[in-house]
């Protein structure tokens, strides 16, 4: 039996186990059932993903069951192994698997454990099904099962109106983008006449060229399809226009957006279309329109990530930005490029993040940045795996030598797009490396060095006033509740007056408070993924982009071109020294602004407010969607529910009928008068009526 069934099967048997027990055999069993089944997928994945690196594996389809028959349309459910496949194995299994049991100590006391770690689970399985999916039906399965098991993980703190509020956004947002993949697989088989993705991807250079009408004109077949499903994948990986789900998903637990938002589901729209490959060749156009939409995301996310002071939306603009380099990466055709950051991406993201949850546990669930301060020797792990992926995200290394996984993968995608005659899109990628490499340090300045600014925390006030309460969970956000009741802003839970100090305008001292460091269930994901941080770039990056050696990696599994990987070696000096020179710059800016002279970024705030309230704002996105969809649509909700509902559907539907019953009661009653001389005046009446009839007739 091939190892891909335990693979895949084994996480939705967890969740099956686990959802059903529940808490009828307390926490620890569905735990245990949980994080042991992704650990056993996350063994079997490894050995799969190494005999494609040795090359004694080959791409291979496992049948599961026979599914839809009608007519033409044949759907059968099937595994498909190859090397695209592989790579997306190691990085769903093992992160999966590392946010289990990351998950044992944040969610220690949670009541509602067994429940959390079952849709851990269950949105394993809907990526799995995604990644090995053999047609676009089953893709299509599993990529509505991750957008159910997010809305499920967003909202796991359902008591939480902020919370429920954010699941509903990233479903609604995602019911968009997935009405396009909806399209262009309707109009993949109208075309093709087939679902099955090897047997479309062998047609699609026929169909070059040839017209379709959409939308009551001609255009180009394959434009219109690529573009559709280009559309889908906007929507999951949060590029620009379908990205404002995104950081509002930080309100789910931590793990969470580890696992979900940052190596996971946001890369299923760079998994598509590196699957899909062969026919986004095939129109220039759409691939020129996802090379814009890639560098307008990069630049839009980084832009606004400089000005958040929420530590987990700062590092979710970051995931926002590099999933833009991917995309513009696979934009110009480089495919190998795209899914190497993104295997790299999956490491050193996921650490940020769990290691972002580990200061938000040591800090009583203070998520403001500008409430930290000098935590370096108070949590030293965590410190150091936060360092570590940080010098990962901004591209730390030696030209020539080596360095970290960004360093290898970033850069890359940076020389490749100007290999490929896009040097607009590689400047962009240069400038959003500067910014990345500013917001990444000013995180860690202002989180692990400088003076302690812990006692200005209500969190802190909170755990210093009420330290033995039951309540404080260190999983659920019982405290910001408690402070904040109803309020549902996009802040760190704190009232909206606070968000225009700046953090030297904070009184400092720590109050008597004493971060803790995380239990051992937290940091020993952290030592693992701090390795892969480290060391996935330099080890991985000949067999992903290579041309010597990727091309026999590969194996067909994606469109490899061989030539463009040449000419990314030939670039000149400066592109490849570029990211470093901005990576140091951003660096120095940062430690400048907040080290050096922290009373910058006030006087920086105050000579260009128009530009920072502008990238507060998030670019106004929020505010133009509101007012653009939210309201009109609430507008029509109560028009329809006022004068449709009520004033019409109600008014002569039942209620009407109700009306005419009620009044035709009150005429009857009135005959109903109780005295007999009426009652035989009445048969007397009608005895007349009848005998005058027999008569009659």
């Amino acid at each position: 039996m091939h190892p891909i069934l335990f693979i895949v099967f084994l996480p939705l048997l967890a969740a099956v186990v686990a959802g059903f027990a529940n808490k009828s055999f307390g926490a620890t069993l569905p735990k245990a059932i949980t994080t042991g089944a992704l650990f056993v997928s996350c063994a079997l994945s490894w050995p799969v993903f190494i005999g494609y690196l040795m090359e004694t594996s080959s791409a291979t389809v496992v049948p599961v069951l026979h599914f839809i028959t009608s007519g033409s349309f044949d759907v059968s459910w099937a595994l498909r192994v190859d090397a695209l496949t592989a790579v997306m194995l190691v990085v769903i299994t093992s992160v999966s698997a590392l946010v289990h049991l990351y998950s044992w100590g944040y969610m220690s006391e949670d009541p509602d454990q067994p429940r959390f770690f079952a849709y851990l689970s269950l949105f394993t399985f809907a990526m799995l099904m995604l990644v090995t999916a053999n047609n676009l039906i089953q893709m299509f399965f599993g990529w509505e099962g991750v957008g159910l098991a997010s809305y499920l993980l967003i909202g796991f703190w359902f008591r939480k109106p902020s919370a429920n509020a954010a699941a509903i956004k990233a479903f609604v947002v995602n019911r968009v983008g997935d009405l396009g993949f909806m399209l262009g697989i309707f109009a993949t088989y109208l075309v093709f006449d087939t679902v099955s993705i090897p047997a479309i991807l062998q047609a699609a250079p026929s169909m070059a060229g040839s017209t379709i009408g959409f939308l009551w004109f001609r255009a180009d077949t394959m434009t219109v399809i690529c573009l559709l499903l280009f559309v889908g994948a906007m929507g999951k990986s949060a590029q620009l226009g379908l990205h404002t789900w995104l950081p509002d998903a930080m309100e789910g637990p931590t793990p969470v957006s580890a696992l979900i938002h940052a190596a996971t589901m946001v890369t299923a729209g760079v998994f598509m279309v590196c699957r899909l490959s062969p026919m986004f060749q095939t129109s220039p156009t759409a691939m020129g329109f996802i090379t814009f939409i890639g560098a307008a995301t990069c630049l839009f996310a980084a832009t606004v990530g400089t000005t958040q002071t929420d530590i987990k939306r700062v590092i979710a603009y970051s995931t926002c930005s590099q999933l833009g380099y991917m995309f513009f990466a696979a934009g110009v055709g480089a495919y190998g490029a795209a899914m190497f950051h993104l295997f790299t991406h999956a490491f050193f993201k996921a650490l940020l993040f769990l290691g972002a949850g580990s200061v938000i546990h040591a800090m009583h669930h203070e998520q403001d940045m500008r409430f930290y301060g000098g935590l370096r020797k108070a949590i030293p792990v965590t410190f150091w795996a936060m360092l570590l992926g940080t010098l990962a995200i901004t591209g730390v290394g030696i030209y020539g030598i080596g360095g970290f996984a960004g360093y290898h993968s970033k850069d890359a995608i940076i020389e490749v797009a100007w290999a490929a005659g896009s040097p607009v899109a590689s400047m962009v990628g240069v400038f959003a490396a500067l910014l990345t490499s500013f917001y990444s340090w000013r995180l860690m300045f202002l989180t692990f060095w400088g003076t302690p600014r812990w006692a200005a925390s209500e969190h802190i006030q909170h755990a210093l006033h009420d330290a033995h309460a039951h309540h404080d969970d260190h999983a659920h956000d019982h405290a910001a509740e408690a402070h904040h009741g109803e309020a549902a802003e996009e802040d760190a839970g704190h009232a909206p007056p606070v968000e225009s100090r700046g953090f030297n305008e904070i009184p400092t001292g720590t109050g008597g408070y004493h971060p803790h460091e995380s239990p051992l269930p937290m940091l020993i994901p952290l030592i693992l993924l701090s390795v892969g941080a480290v060391a996935a770039g330099f080890v991985f990056h000949g067999w992903f982009i290579e041309p010597e050696t990727a091309g026999e990696f590969w194996k067909g599994a994606l469109f490899f071109n061989e030539h463009l990987m040449h000419e990314m070696h030939g670039v000149p000096l400066l592109v490849k020294l570029a990211a470093t020179i901005v990576m140091l710059t951003g660096l120095l800016i940062a430690w400048a602004s907040y080290i050096r002279s922290p009373s910058f970024p006030a006087k920086f705030v105050d000579t260009f407010q128009p530009i920072y309230q502008f990238l507060l704002r998030k670019w106004y996105f929020d505010e133009l969607y509101h007012f653009l969809f939210v309201r009109p649509a609430f507008a029509i909700g109560r028009l329809l529910w006022h004068r449709g509902d009520e004033g019409t559907i109600d008014r002569f539907g039942p209620n009407g009928s109700a009306w005419v019953v009620q009044m035709g009661s009150r005429v009857t009653a009135r005959l109903q008068t109780g005295y007999v001389y009426t009652y035989a005046f009445v048969m007397l009446i009608g005895l007349t009526a009848a005998i005058t009839w027999a008569i009659a007739g």
